[in-house]
C-alpha cells in the first residue's frame, strides 16, 4: 500500500471535546495505516504536539492551499460543518476548502458529517454543486442522508467515529456527572428544577460538573454549581474544565450516572455503560437517547423530571453495553476509497 498524504479539515483546535475526540480517533487510524497527516487547526502547535501530525492554521489560507496542493486526499469532517445555523461564513469556509482541493484534482471524502440545516439559497446551491464532485460521502444521521438523497447524491450512513475511542478501566467512585452547555432555550426555572432533582436523588454522591468547551460551557457550569449549593450547601461539587481527551475519558470512568447535554458527553457515558439522562438541545441528542432507550428531557419539561430520574435510576448498564457493540465505526471502506 503506497503511502499517501492526507489533509483533514474540520472544527479542530477550538477545544471542543467532541470534535477533538473525532480527530483523535481519525488520526490514530490513519497513522496506523502509515499515512502522512496534516490537520487544519485553530491551534496547530497543540494539535501537532498532542496527535503527532502535521498541522497548519485553519485560517492561514495560503498554507492551507499549499497543503492541499501537496496532498492526495482531503478528508472533510467529522462533525456538522456544512450548515449555516452557526454562521454562513463558516459554511463557505469549509466549502472553500473542499472546492480548493477539487480544483487541484484531489480526492475528497466527506467524513461522518451532519449536513444542514442550510437556509441560505446560495449556501444550498454551492453545497450541492461541490458535494457532487466529492469521491465518497459518509453522514452520521438519517436526516442528513435523506437530505443528500433528495439532492440526488449518494452517501453512506455511518456511526460516529468516537464510538471507537479507547476507554480506561471503569472504577466507580460514587460520582454523578453533569455536563451542560450554554443554550438559548435553557431557562433558570429549568436549571433550578434540575438542581433540586439532583439533590433529591444524589445528595450522597459527589457531583462532577463538566465543561466540554470552556468558551460555551464554563460560565453556565459555574452558575449551575452555585444553584446546587443554594439548594443544598452541603452537596459535594467539583467543577471540571480544561481537561485533555484522555483526562476526560479517565474522569468519566469513575461516574455512576451522567446527566448530559452534549451529544459526545452522552456517547462517552453510554460507551462505558453509564446510566444517562440526556438533556436535548439538538435532534442528534434525541436520536442517541432513542437508540439507547434512555430518558431524554427537551429543556422545557421540568415537570417531567420525577419520571425522567425514575427511569435513569432503573437503567441496566449491561443493556447499554450490548447496544454499544452495534456502534463500531468501520474504517475499511474509508481506506479503500483513499487507496483507489
Amino acid at each position: 500500500m503506497s503511502k499517501k498524504n492526507i489533509a483533514i479539515s474540520g472544527y479542530y483546535g477550538f477545544e471542543n471535546f467532541g470534535d477533538e475526540a473525532i480527530l483523535t480517533v481519525l488520526t490514530k487510524e490513519l497513522k496506523a495505516s502509515d499515512y502522512y497527516v496534516t490537520v487544519f487547526s485553530k491551534n496547530p502547535a497543540i494539535t501537532s504536539s498532542k496527535l503527532g501530525v502535521g498541522s497548519v492554521n485553519t485560517f492561514a489560507f495560503s498554507k492551507v492551499r499549499d497543503v492541499l496542493k501537496k496532498s492526495d486526499v482531503l478528508i472533510s469532517g467529522g462533525g456538522s460543518l456544512l450548515q449555516d445555523a452557526t454562521s454562513l461564513k463558516s459554511l463557505f469556509y469549509y466549502l472553500w476548502v473542499i472546492y480548493t482541493a477539487l480544483s487541484y484534482k484531489k480526492d475528497v471524502i466527506i467524513f461522518a458529517q451532519g449536513i444542514g440545516p442550510i437556509k441560505n439559497f446560495l449556501g444550498r446551491f454551492f453545497t450541492k454543486k461541490i458535494l457532487k464532485n466529492c469521491k465518497y460521502i459518509t453522514v452520521r444521521d438519517e436526516k442528513s442522508l435523506f437530505l443528500l438523497r433528495g439532492w440526488g447524491l449518494k452517501a453512506d450512513l455511518v456511526s460516529d467515529p468516537v464510538w471507537n475511542i479507547d476507554l480506561k478501566e471503569k472504577v466507580s467512585m460514587n460520582r454523578v456527572g453533569v455536563q451542560l452547555r450554554s443554550w438559548k432555550g435553557l431557562s433558570q426555572k429549568y436549571l433550578f428544577a434540575l438542581a433540586r432533582q439532583i439533590n433529591a436523588n444524589f445528595a450522597d454522591k459527589e457531583i462532577y460538573i463538566y465543561s466540554f468547551q470552556d468558551a460555551l460551557d464554563l460560565d453556565l457550569c459555574k452558575h449551575f454549581e452555585a444553584q446546587l449549593k443554594l439548594v443544598n450547601p452541603n452537596l459535594k461539587t467539583v467543577l471540571v474544565n480544561a481537561l485533555t481527551i484522555d483526562e476526560t475519558i479517565q474522569s468519566f470512568s469513575n461516574l455512576d450516572y451522567l446527566i448530559g447535554m452534549r451529544y459526545h458527553a452522552c456517547l462517552l457515558a453510554l460507551k462505558y455503560g453509564i446510566p444517562t439522562l440526556a438533556l436535548s438541545y439538538d435532534q442528534k441528542v434525541q436520536k442517541i437517547a432513542e437508540r439507547f432507550s434512555i430518558p431524554c428531557s427537551l429543556l422545557n419539561d421540568e415537570e417531567k423530571f420525577d419520571e425522567y430520574f425514575k427511569k435513569l435510576l432503573a437503567i441496566q448498564s449491561q443493556q447499554i453495553k450490548e447496544k454499544v457493540k452495534e456502534c463500531y465505526f468501520d474504517f475499511s471502506k474509508i481506506f479503500r476509497e483513499i487507496q483507489n
